[in-house]
């Protein structure tokens, strides 16, 4: 009990200053006015001591009930307290889990694009790259329109003012899928990630020369163990295949060469959009779109339609199913990489993206029986740890300048 219950109790056991007063008033009437008087005085009396235990009663309820009331306040400002505790704690674990769910969809969808296109293409013997890369591509077309009518997303109209500044970005984003299509065929997947590091020393030299940008000796030591990387892997490879490796340097090409291309039209795409943006859901369309007549027109030049003619492959419903998987996949790389970036940021995307690498060259060896030596698993090996550096190395120089 506190101090204001104490008083309370202490009140109840003292006698009244008033009844004492009349007590001794009584006394001294009695002896002079007789037993009337002491008949009234003592209704007199009990009066006040009436009233007394009254006062002191009906004090007591309010003061319990002021007890009552700071405690119940008290213990609602605890729960509130205990409340917004739990309220910042669980924020904090939703976006710790937000962020790592974000990541593990992103590298699963990575990973499995991938593979499931070495599946298609060496597994089936498909030998129609720019048919599955056309197809790919329309699925995309269609569930991004699908999504864009019921309102979940919003994507810019396709101008033709905006046509004519991306063309030539579409081209070469799609000879980028199309190189990448040929080259899985003919290499390991674990082969095709240690040249893809190829990429970023010809991105980092466009950067040079073309945006006056400089890198530091960590950035130009990593770019030189993936070379070293890359040269010692292909030597050492098993199942070396030089058409596999022509296709795939030069994709490297025209990867960075998107890469780099893409940062100069950007800011002028902005310009002719509506809203003077261009989000990654615009991108997707815009590309995909654009892609499928210059699929179809580069299907006729490499005939690929006399093989879908001769090809059993179109008439198994497993294809069909395997193939509009990896179409699935591959619109879902771009919505988890923007829901990745979305949920950290990008240093962290990218040496999630390098460490990557890693598993998945891993299952491209058990998946496909790829055969391999000690050195080329070596090579394979540095050439990964190399990618992983060359990404801290990028963290380090972006938070310098």
């Amino acid at each position: 009990m506190n101090s204001r219950g104490l008083s309370v109790a202490a009140s109840l056991d003292s006698p009244d200053p008033l009844s004492e007063r009349s007590l001794i008033e009584d006394s001294n009437n009695s002896s002079q006015g007789g037993e009337r008087n002491i008949l009234d005085h003592q209704s007199i009396l009990l009066d006040h001591v009436s009233s007394s235990f009254r006062r002191e009663v009906v004090n007591r309820s309010f003061s319990m009930k002021a007890v009552n009331k700071n405690d119940e306040d008290l213990e609602n400002g605890m729960l509130e307290k205990d409340a917004e505790k739990s309220v910042r704690s669980n924020k904090v674990v939703t976006v710790h889990n937000k962020a790592l769910l974000s990541g593990v969809a992103y590298c699963i969808s990575s990973c499995s694009m991938i593979l499931v296109n070495k599946y298609v293409l060496s597994s089936y013997d498909f030998n129609a790259g720019i048919s599955l890369m056309l197809y790919q591509n329309f699925v995309s077309v269609v569930v991004v329109s699908i999504l864009r009518l019921f309102g979940v997303i919003s994507t810019e109209p396709l101008t033709w003012k905006l046509v004519k500044v991306w063309l030539p970005v579409n081209v070469i984003f799609v000879g980028m899928l199309i190189t990448s299509m040929f080259s899985l065929k003919y290499i390991n997947v674990a082969m095709v990630t240690v040249l893809k590091n190829v990429t970023n020393v010809i991105t980092a030299v466009g950067e040079m020369y073309l945006f006056n940008k400089t890198h530091d000796n960590r950035v130009w030591t990593a770019l030189f163990l993936m070379i070293i990387s890359a040269i010692s892997g292909g030597i050492t490879d098993l199942s070396f295949h030089a058409i596999g490796y022509t296709w795939q340097i030069i994709n490297c090409f025209l990867t960075a060469s998107y890469s780099l291309t893409l940062r100069r039209v950007m800011d002028t795409a902005k310009q002719v959009t509506k809203s003077g943006n261009l989000d990654e859901f615009s991108m997707v369309l815009l590309n995909n779109t654009l892609s499928l007549p210059l699929g179809i027109f580069l299907i006729l030049v490499f005939n690929e339609v006399d093989y879908l003619s001769r090809t059993p492959l179109l008439q198994l419903p497993t294809f069909w199913l395997v193939t509009t998987f990896s179409g699935f996949l591959g619109l879902a790389i771009s919505f988890t990489s923007m829901w990745f970036l979305h949920q950290t940021s990008a240093t962290t995307y990218s040496l999630v993206g390098s460490l990557n690498k890693i598993p998945l060259s891993v299952a491209g060896i058990f998946l496909f029986h790829v055969p391999t030596s000690l050195e080329n698993s070596a090579s394979i090996f540095f050439g990964l740890l190399a990618g992983v550096f060359f990404a801290r190395a990028k963290m380090q120089e972006k938070s310098r300048s």
